[in-house]
């Protein structure tokens, strides 16, 4: 998926200016409230026209104000997720997914509706009615009947922002799977870091209405100066990882990075599976020599490959541990008091228990 956007939006006292090209299958669109998120999502769903600019979607241009072209919303082949699942309490959930085929002419419909039922494992709600499903459900659904209206993308305005922590962890693993196995690019819009942290493949950071920042997720996490409003505890790196064995009788399991091993709390994954770690900065403590006596089991060694500029009595270490780029918060005392200088080999620890464990997800899987 390509979506190039290059657009000018005045609403009031507000005006968005924002240019975004984006080849992930996962896009967020971050930032606080008021920062044009929202207004980005409806400029491509085409429920608003923008003052000027130009929109492409896979090489589908939808807007272009200097040639007069602006594609009517209902004609952009766009599915839309809101923050309430927006099912209709008279039908059935079968009836709501099966809302959406109205939507593409018979002829055009390419979506499996088992396979849509599958992907999101709402097989067993289909005679249920939507007052009787949970908040993680009710999304569930509503993402299926956006997925059977064949969209050549999907926009999903926050759509874990009216659950609770349980509910979201529910919902996790069926965008995950979307992302990677169900063939159509997404832009999600979030204020959460842990949200896209285990997400997004790429993400766009926006500030009163304009894009300070974009890039693959990897990337833009671990610049901590990016995300300001969210202080410095949000501030951390993502690693691939895999699962190398559990310790069922200790509750852990035993992950491999390149550098070497993690332990974290036990996951119900099987050996071999692959995963998203993300490792906050404010949980890493650098030390010059491999520490013994310790009760933390996870010690990566690596190098500084830089250090940032100093934030009050704070600065942000830059590491390399095996190929795999951490970010270690410190004082700027223990930075003069180790002598830490790019290039010298230090040792990354990390408590197991530290894990942010909602950004703990499946890696995204190499398209094919």
């Amino acid at each position: 998926m390509t979506l190039d956007l290059d657009i000018c939006h005045r609403q009031g006292s507000f005006t968005l200016e924002a240019r975004i090209h984006s080849e992930g299958r996962l896009t967020a669109l971050f930032g606080q409230s008021g920062a044009g998120k929202t207004t980005i999502i409806n400029a491509i769903g085409g429920l608003i026209r923008p003052s000027q600019g130009r929109i492409v979607v896979n090489g589908r241009v939808l807007v272009d104000t200097q040639s007069g072209i602006f594609v009517p919303k209902h004609k952009r082949h766009i599915g839309t997720v809101f923050q309430e699942g927006r099912l209709f309490p008279h039908l059935n959930v079968r009836q709501n997914l099966l809302f959406g085929r109205w939507f593409t002419p018979r002829r055009e419909r390419v979506a499996d509706f088992s396979a849509i039922v599958d992907l999101l494992g709402i097989g067993h709600l289909l005679d249920r009615n939507p007052a009787t499903l949970s908040g993680g459900e009710k999304q569930r659904v509503a993402i299926g009947r956006a997925l059977l209206t064949d969209p050549q993308l999907l926009l999903m305005d926050e759509p874990l922002a009216s659950l609770d922590e349980a509910r979201k962890s529910e919902i996790y693993p069926y965008i995950e799977r979307l992302r990677d196995e169900g063939n159509v690019p997404i832009v999600l819009v979030s204020h959460s870091v842990t949200e896209i942290a285990r997400l997004a493949t790429s993400i766009v950071i926006l500030s009163d209405g304009r894009v300070t920042a974009a890039g693959p997720a990897e990337d833009i996490l671990r610049q901590t100066n990016l995300f300001p409003q969210t202080g410095p505890a949000e501030t951390g790196a993502l690693i691939e990882t895999h699962v190398l064995h559990h310790e069922e009788a200790f509750g852990l399991t035993v992950l491999q990075t390149r550098a070497g091993t993690l332990t974290v709390p036990l996951l119900d994954l099987a050996p071999g599976a692959p995963l998203r770690v993300r490792l906050r900065a404010r949980d890493i403590i650098l030390s010059l020599q491999p520490p013994e006596g310790l009760s933390a089991l996870n010690v990566l060694p690596g190098k500084v490959s830089s250090i940032g500029e100093p934030d009050g009595s704070s600065v942000d270490v830059m590491l390399d541990c095996g190929g795999d780029s951490l970010v270690a918060r410190v004082t700027r005392k223990s930075v003069e008091r180790l002598g830490l200088r790019a290039g010298l080999p230090v040792h990354a620890i990390i408590k197991s228990i530290a894990f942010d464990r909602e950004a703990v997800g499946r890696a995204p899987t190499e398209e094919t």
